[in-house]
């Protein structure tokens, strides 16, 4: 049955909600909202390397390879809301249904991002407020295409009724571990909106304040809560938009915001709340946000809360920016050992993400072999 959520009229009430817990955090410090002890108490934590199938990986049956892989000991499955509900009402589980079943018998564990915002059904925009904006990276990267306000309560209330009945069909899954939360989002499940400083002056004339993000996303987590109430619910970290909420330039915002909403993710969802970052890679990569300090953000929450880790592409494809030129499997283990670096404490993250090309590849089963040895107690 599709539950009912709530739309216009509690919008303002949640964005006042997520104000205060801005403000909250703010004053409180990172730290705060991890107060109580971060162990999963009836959830199982995710653990070791799981490969990732994206949308070209799932078209063949390469996956079950990947999949059987002995050192492999789940999948995180990436695929668009677009292709599960092209018409309203009209769903395709069959890839998922594929994929759940094989990792089910398989004894794998199985992490679920389904990615809106650019790659909605056309059908869910329509009514909603949207804007133009240029895709950021990964397949179709320059393609102007409309984005959903991540706010918008049309939007949001059609993907949450979405996200209900994906719940209702595979929260009862032993295989399903995991649950990507997102909705506020653009390009895949990490919280990253286009930020270039044309996109940062669109967002001001499109009304976007931290305010209404909070709470867009406080209603998300609300939601992925309850209709995945033995899963462990994953926030990928991505860059927040430098804008405060009086609407002005300031790019402070984006670690305040940052914190915010890791905070908030904490406080609701404890001890089932993970956090991730998607971009590990040992060698260099295009200008950006400096990978280490958003390793070293999450490597903070380490020993406190579930942590994970996936790579930015596989060493297959892109040997040198995974960090050995022209050798990809030196490049591979250059990268494991940057995504299982310890922190302070002496801990690493739980799990770690590997693309599959890399699983696949025949050259690369020593590596993964060393790779999964290092989450041997």
């Amino acid at each position: 049955m599709t539950m009912h959520r709530p739309t216009t009229k509690r919008i303002a009430l949640i964005a006042f909600s997520a104000s205060l817990f801005l403000t909250s955090s703010l004053l409180q410090g990172p730290t705060a909202a991890l107060a109580q002890p971060p162990a999963v108490r009836g959830v199982s934590a995710p653990t070791g390397f799981d490969v990732v199938l994206d949308n070209k990986a799932l078209e063949d049956k390469t996956w079950l390879q990947a999949l059987h892989n002995s050192s492999i000991s789940g999948v995180a499955i990436q695929i668009r809301w677009a292709d599960l509900e092209p018409s309203k009402g009209t769903f395709n589980w069959s890839k998922l249904d594929d994929v759940m079943s094989a990792a089910e018998s398989s004894k794998k564990w199985v992490h679920l991002l389904i990615f809106p915002g650019f790659f909605s059904p056309d059908w869910a925009l329509d009514g909603a407020r949207t804007d133009q904006f240029a895709i950021q990276y990964g397949p179709g990267k320059g393609t102007l295409k409309a984005l959903p306000m991540p706010w918008d309560p049309v939007y949001l209330s059609r993907w949450l009724d979405f996200v209900s009945q994906v719940g209702t069909r595979y929260a009862k899954s032993p295989a399903l571990r995991m649950v990507a939360a997102d909705g506020p989002t653009s390009v895949s499940a990490e919280f990253t909106l286009p930020n270039s400083f044309k996109d940062l002056k669109q967002w001001q004339s499109d009304g976007y304040t931290p305010s209404k993000y909070l709470g867009a996303w406080h209603q998300v987590f609300q939601a992925f809560s309850g209709d995945f109430p033995n899963q462990v619910i994953s926030l990928s970290e991505g860059a927040c938009l430098g804008i405060n909420d009086r609407g002005k330039i300031d790019h402070a915002a984006h670690d305040s915001t940052r914190q915010s909403l890791v905070d908030m993710g904490v406080s609701m969802l404890k001890p089932r709340f993970a956090l991730q970052m998607s971009d590990v890679h040992a060698g260099v990569g295009f200008p950006g946000p400096d990978p280490a300090t958003e390793d070293d953000f999450v490597l903070g929450y380490v020993g406190q809360i579930i942590t994970g880790f996936q790579m930015r592409t596989s060493a297959e494809h892109d040997s040198a920016v995974m960090g050995a030129a022209g050798n990809p499997p030196l490049a591979l283990r250059k990268s494991i050992e940057k995504g299982m670096v310890k922190n302070s404490t002496g801990q690493h993250v739980n799990y770690l993400e590997i693309y599959e090309p890399d699983v696949l590849a025949t050259e690369m089963q020593p590596v993964l072999k060393y790779g999964a040895s290092l989450f041997a107690p």
